[in-house]
């Protein structure tokens, strides 16, 4: 038997029965049949919902004052990084270096 919080009050056998004869006796409260339980979903998913595109965990260095100042904007400053490395590759294109 699991661990009960103190102060649990289990029911005889008697009171379960009685419990489980007015429920049963309840029409807003029937077990569901075994079909209907195939056919239930969850209410709610848990986390946030799957993007289309994901991105790639990386790590890089940045300077300390570069990365003061995006955090100091708040929540999605990750974003905001990726934003303005996005917008220098829109001006810009990067050549390959040959130091790999």
């Amino acid at each position: 038997m699991p661990n009960l919080k103190t102060g649990t009050i289990i029911p005889t056998p008697e009171e379960d029965a009685a419990i489980t004869t007015a429920a049963m006796a309840d029409p807003d409260a029937l077990p569901l049949t075994d079909q209907e339980w195939t056919q239930v979903k969850p209410l709610v998913r848990v986390g946030r919902p799957r993007a289309d595109v994901t991105k790639e965990r990386i790590t890089i260095r940045l300077s300390r004052d570069v990365v003061e100042q995006f955090r100091a904007t708040g929540t999605g400053w990750q974003t905001r990084i990726d934003a303005a490395l996005r917008e220098w590759l829109s001006h810009n294109s990067p050549e390959p270096s040959n130091n790999q």
